[in-house]
């Protein structure tokens, strides 16, 4: 199984709105199982320390899912930090299915 992710931060007026794009590169289909209704997380960090989750705080519901990606299909997932104080970090995002691993970071500035 090969997933490859990307993150982009886009930033407005202390609004950061994150955009994850995750890809099947593989040439094989890819069955993701999710525990929940969660399919994704982003983290921001300053000076290593998380200060901001889109997970934390979220309730999610308890419900097993699937979802099935075809070779070179992609899933775009998003998330907003509103009310950012300035300052430089760095977002890592990743899928929250089990046993998949497709993170990708970037870092911005507000």
């Amino acid at each position: 199984m090969t997933l490859s992710g990307s993150l982009s931060a886009t930033v407005d007026e202390g609004t950061v709105e994150f955009r994850y794009e995750v890809t099947n590169t593989g040439d094989e289909a890819v069955e993701l199982q999710f525990s929940n209704a969660q399919t994704h997380d982003v983290v921001v960090f300053e000076d290593g320390e998380e200060v901001w989750s889109f997970a934390a705080g979220r309730m999610f519901a308890q419900m097993l899912q699937s979802e099935a990606w075809a070779p070179g299909e992609s899933s775009s997932y998003g998330a907003t930090w509103e009310d950012a104080p300035s300052g430089e970090y760095e977002a890592r995002a990743w899928l929250a299915s089990n046993d998949v691993d497709a993170e990708a970071a970037t870092s911005f500035s507000v």
